[in-house]
Parts: C-alpha cells; sequence; structure tokens
C-alpha cells in the first residue's frame, strides 16, 4: 500500500469535507491542491474528487437525519414534506440540465487552476456586493421557501458549474439576493447538495467505470472518510457562524487565495500546471 498516495487522499477528503458546504468552492480547492500534490492523473482525479463528495453528502444527511426521516415519512400526506421534495426537485434541475449540455466544455477550458483562481476573485466582488446590500428578510425558514423561489435557487446554483464558484456559495449568495435568511438559505443549500451531488457522483463513477481500479480503493475509502468527518465539522460550524455573522471573511479569503494563486502562475514560483 502506497502511505503517501493514501496521506495525499486523506488530505483531499479534507479539502473536500472542509469546503463543500462553505462559499469557497470545493472543486477550486480540489482542482488547485490536485494538481499541488501531483494527485493521480488528470481522469482519475476527476472521478476521485466527485466520488469523495458522497462523505460530504453523508455528513449532511446524518447532520439533519431526524429532518430527512421525517420528510421521507411525511411524503404524499405532509404538506412540509411535500413543499421540500418539490422544492428540492425543482432547484436541482437547473444544474442538472445545463450541466448535461455544457459539462464536458467546461471541464475541457475552465478545469485548470488559473480559470478557477479567476473566479475566486470574481466570486468575492459578488459575495462583498451581496453582504453591501440591505438585506431585507422575505423567507425565514426553509420551509417558507415557495417553488418559484426554489426555481430561483437552482438557477443560482447553476453558476457554480463555473469552477471556483462554488456551488454552496452561489446558492447561499443567490438566497440572499433572494430573500432568504442566512440560515435559510445555508440549510437550503445543504438539502439542495444531497441530490445534486448524489447524483453528480453515481453518474460520474458509472460513466468513467472504466477508471475504477481495486488497487485505488485504499484512496478513495481514506478520502471519503475524511471528506465525512471535516465535512460535518463545517455543517455545524458554518450553522453557528451564521447565526451572528455575515459572509463577508469568505470574500476576503477568496480574494486573498486567488490572488497568491495567480501571482505564482504569473512569476513562475509553482508550475500550476495540471498532470
Amino acid at each position: 500500500m502506497d502511505i503517501l498516495l493514501l496521506l495525499k487522499a486523506a488530505l483531499l477528503g479534507i479539502v473536500e469535507g472542509a469546503t463543500e458546504f462553505l462559499p469557497i468552492s470545493s472543486t477550486g480547492h480540489l482542482i488547485l491542491a490536485g494538481d499541488l500534490l501531483n494527485f493521480m492523473n488528470h481522469e482519475k482525479r476527476n472521478v476521485f474528487d466527485i466520488a469523495i463528495q458522497l462523505g460530504a453528502i453523508l455528513a449532511v444527511v446524518w447532520e439533519y437525519r431526524a429532518r430527512f426521516t421525517n420528510t421521507f415519512a411525511g411524503i404524499g400526506r405532509d404538506p412540509i414534506a411535500n413543499r421540500l421534495i418539490i422544492n428540492l426537485a425543482i432547484a436541482f434541475l437547473p444544474l442538472a440540465i445545463l450541466g448535461l449540455a455544457f459539462g464536458s466544455i467546461i471541464k475541457a477550458h475552465l478545469f485548470k487552476p488559473v480559470p478557477v483562481a479567476l473566479a475566486f476573485i470574481i466570486g468575492a466582488f459578488i459575495i462583498l456586493w451581496a453582504e453591501k446590500r440591505t438585506h431585507t428578510i422575505t423567507i425565514e425558514t426553509v420551509d417558507d421557501i415557495r417553488p418559484a423561489d426554489a426555481l430561483k435557487l437552482g438557477l443560482a446554483q447553476a453558476v457554480a458549474l463555473i469552477p471556483g464558484m462554488s456551488r454552496s456559495g452561489s446558492t447561499i449568495i443567490g438566497g440572499l439576493f433572494f430573500g432568504l435568511s442566512r440560515k435559510a438559505a445555508a440549510e437550503f443549500s445543504f438539502f439542495l447538495a444531497v441530490p445534486t451531488l448524489g447524483m453528480a457522483s453515481i453518474y460520474s463513477m458509472y460513466k468513467d467505470r472504466a477508471l475504477l481500479s481495486m488497487d485505488d480503493m485504499g484512496a478513495w475509502a481514506m478520502g471519503f472518510i475524511f471528506s465525512f468527518i471535516s465535512a460535518m465539522i463545517a455543517v455545524r460550524a458554518l450553522i453557528r457562524y451564521v447565526s451572528n455573522h455575515d459572509f463577508t471573511i469568505f470574500a476576503w479569503y477568496r480574494l486573498v487565495f486567488g490572488g497568491i494563486v495567480l501571482l505564482t502562475a504569473y512569476t513562475g514560483l509553482v508550475d500550476w500546471t495540471v498532470h
């Protein structure tokens, strides 16, 4: 067993879980970290990155297990459960449709460190703009979201097809523009991650099943476990954080992080070449 490979997989699992539900782009971080660590070849790494998202999804399901259990038990007879299921289905569609239409083109041209760094910076300015506006709350909880609101949130999430923009960030900040409270926007983003990332992971592993190998199972398991643990910590921390703070700190993080990548790429200090 290649110990170094397992350590790299564990590190990438931590990166995935810690960033998946924060508005800082897990995909962007994984592209950059995987490139820096020279982790696997490009094709295998893409499948690995998507597969370990299952660990992060499991963390959300576990953290909100009572809500998910009650929702599925109430389908067909509980109006609140029915509304949540319908809203998640509506919000899932834009990214699914656009992803199938443009996913391969985006992967070919934008899954590279410099475009990701630029997306980090652009996303930072969007967050700062959102926080500078007067935030009028018209939707206090997830249960107050209507189908029309869900469609808007789904369109916002679709912006995350651009690596570095952040799926959770696009949904959460979109939610602020659409009148959601910070907690409602964050929680809906968590719930929406389950069908979105779950379907993406299953589809990717099926489509690229020829790249799967028993020799890599140790690395995949390591990435999955550490993704679950770090995602659990991140989800709990974000919900506590948004009760008393805004998202400005994440904008500054994105600006600094993206700036460092661009600076090191421009000076040649780091060879940001996708392997």
